[in-house]
């Protein structure tokens, strides 16, 4: 009974997350816009595309959202794909934005893109450790620590073995 159920519950899912996902295609919908990168840093160089244009592949893109102003978008190298190129303002928050084209076919395409902080780059200098370059004093400093630890014990363990036998 519980397999059945379990299994009707995920049937049930199934067809419910297709239904959402699907939604029918009519004139004035918006079409896919690819963003790349997404992620991306402020500075980055972002290209979209999309196929929304058609043949003529011509229009203008809105990335106005982030502050980076309109572009266009010409022909791309793929057949029917029409291609645009934005510049992410260095002053630009982390956070996602739309970005938005109008094909002069007169269809419209939306995507997303995501900015987020640079990541640091380089050694952290916040004392001995990894961060910092081998140094060679500390490394023989802790190789004669060691090497004086193993013969200590050595001697100590040959000092009880030849005391044992005595008694």
């Amino acid at each position: 009974m519980r397999t059945t159920v379990r299994l009707l519950t995920g049937i049930a899912m199934a067809l419910a997350t297709t239904g959402l996902a699907a939604h029918g295609a009519h004139a004035g919908d918006f079409g896919e816009l690819e963003v790349y990168p997404s992620p991306a840093t402020p500075g980055t160089e972002i290209t979209v595309n999309t196929t929304a244009c058609g043949k003529d592949g011509h229009g203008v893109g809105d990335a106005r959202s982030l502050g980076a102003g309109e572009f266009k978008l010409w022909p791309g190298t793929h057949k029917e794909v029409a291609v645009g190129r934005f510049t992410v303002p260095e002053d630009t928050r982390p956070g996602t934005y739309g970005i938005e084209v109008r094909c002069k076919n007169g269809k419209e395409a939306t995507g997303d893109l995501e900015v987020r902080h640079r990541e640091p780059s380089g050694h952290v200098r916040t004392g001995v450790g990894g961060s910092v370059g081998p140094d060679t004093t500390q490394i023989a400093a802790g190789a004669a620590v060691l090497t004086a630890a193993a013969v200590g014990g050595t001697l100590l363990l040959r000092r009880r073995a030849s005391g044992a036998q005595r008694g």
